[in-house]
């Protein structure tokens, strides 16, 4: 193979490795992120939702039954409707619950 075309094609599977975030091996999970991950992927995959698609954890949809603050959001984990589990302070702390609810806030737009 010709010089030229191996550092091409050197360039380019680097320039693809490093796009895809494999040479980024640094980013950890915030706690909230992997509480949210362990306790409401499972029903709330992207932050939709996949008993009723109208209650979605993106920020229109918070935004439009007036949940604005992470505190709304624990209370609604404490004492939510009949779809969704009820999540006591014995199965998420309020500390993770604040953490959760705060990682829905920032990062599911």
């Amino acid at each position: 193979m010709k010089p030229v075309l191996v550092a091409v094609l050197s360039v380019i599977a680097v320039s693809l490795f490093v796009m895809t975030g494999f040479a980024d091996d640094t980013k950890q999970e915030t706690p909230g992120e992997s509480a949210f991950n362990e306790y409401c992927m499972a029903c709330h995959p992207g932050g939709n939702s996949i008993f009723n698609p109208a209650m979605t954890l993106h920020k229109n949809d918070l935004d439009a039954h007036n949940i604005k603050t992470p505190e709304e959001i624990v209370k609604i984990m404490r004492n939510p409707g009949p779809e969704m589990t009820q999540f006591s302070k014995d199965d998420i702390p309020d500390n993770v619950a604040k953490e959760i609810a705060e990682y829905i806030l920032k990062n599911l737009k």
